[in-house]
């Protein structure tokens, strides 16, 4: 659950003219430039790139996270517990000062007061836990993808009701489609690879309890994924950009929770090592390290996307990359595929995109 760092976007194009001195008054708007190969040519290959680690990182990420629910669906602690640890050792180094007065390496002086982390902890590792919780409860993948795309709606409800936004019909004609979307899909669970069950006849009460109990863990985490952006928003924008700040703080302050689910976080680590050869214990737990790494180059990969090119372009590249992930779910796990769950993934993707393109018209007018 990362927030994308709010920067002025600029394009490859852009990128070629300001290199170039060429500049963007009317008066040459008649005469042709040629392009610099050398210039623009690095700026395409950096970009290429880029979108090469947000598809190929994010698209792994969510293979390696399937497989390991497929070794074992109640593993959702211990991989939280797991992804928390990673990325506060990971970013650890970039808060760290060493000076000759302190034989210890100290923090850093921080940008932002410790205090003012506190409920953003709180909020990111409870929707981070209800996130990978839902699996043991019988939701599969494909259903947590279109609900991660709900995420836009929770957004507007929280601006609108504590940042007094105003939205465009546009904007609330999107949206409302994206929520239809979302209900349409889970209405009927699809079976799942995952969860290790093929629904071929009528659910029992017990499945359906489950299956909602599952639904509204997810729901809950949506919400806490909209509260935390709105808290981040507020942050930002009092104590200015400290995005790797906040990152490095609520991840790391939220490892002391992790004692409270010391037993499950044991099952879920010792379920790596229950394999019937030793080569399979190494594969799991090489799984879950391509899980944690591939995570970093997923999110690594999306603030140098959102650098690079207009916010509206990246939001259209990872609607793409979530409807890949879906696609690769169905086809390479063997998930079903039901009537609801297509007619919902699209309608999710196309309000999301519809929003998205219709807030870009509304700044340029």
């Amino acid at each position: 659950m990362h927030r994308r760092r709010n920067t002025t976007a600029t394009t490859a194009g852009d990128v070629s003219q300001e290199s170039n001195g060429i500049p963007n008054s009317s008066g040459d708007a008649g005469v042709k430039k040629p392009l610099d190969v050398a210039v623009v040519a690095p700026a395409l290959l950096d970009l290429y790139s880029v979108l090469g680690l947000v598809f190929g990182g994010c698209c792994t990420n969510v293979w390696a996270y399937e497989e390991l629910l497929i070794i074992n669906p109640r593993i959702g602690s211990a991989l939280t517990f797991s992804q928390m640890l990673f990325i506060t050792l990971q970013s650890l180094p970039s808060f760290l000062s060493f000076t000759k007065a302190h034989s210890l390496p100290r923090l850093k002086p921080r940008q932002v007061p410790l205090n003012q982390w506190g409920l953003q902890v709180l909020v990111l590792t409870a929707g981070s836990l209800l996130n990978n919780w839902a699996f043991a409860y019988k939701v599969p993948l494909t259903v947590q993808i279109v609900f991660r795309s709900g995420s836009l709606a929770v957004s507007m409800l929280f601006g609108y009701l504590f940042l007094k936004k105003k939205y465009t019909w546009r904007q609330i004609l999107s949206i409302t489609i994206v929520t239809l979307g979302v209900i349409l899909a889970t209405l009927r669970r699809p079976s799942s690879a995952s969860s290790g069950i093929k629904i071929t006849s009528p659910q029992t009460p017990d499945e359906l309890r489950t299956y909602a109990i599952g639904i509204m863990m997810l729901i809950i985490s949506l919400f806490c994924t909209g509260l935390l952006g709105l808290l981040q928003e507020k942050t930002y924008r009092k104590y200015g950009p400290c995005w790797r700040e906040g990152v490095f703080y609520t991840h790391a302050l939220s490892l002391p929770v992790f004692m409270f689910l010391g037993s499950d976080i044991t099952q879920g680590v010792k379920s790596l090592s229950n394999a019937p050869s030793r080569s399979s214990a190494l594969a799991s737990y090489a799984m879950l390290a391509g899980n944690l790494v591939s995570q970093l180059i997923c999110v690594s990969g999306v603030n140098r996307l959102s650098s690079q090119i207009s916010s509206v372009s990246t939001h259209i590249v990872l609607t793409a990359r979530k409807a890949i992930s879906l696609c690769l779910s169905v086809w390479w796990f063997g998930n079903d595929w039901n009537a609801e769950l297509a007619i919902g993934a699209s309608m999710v993707f196309f309000g999301s995109i519809l929003y998205t393109t219709g807030n870009s018209k509304e700044k340029q007018q």
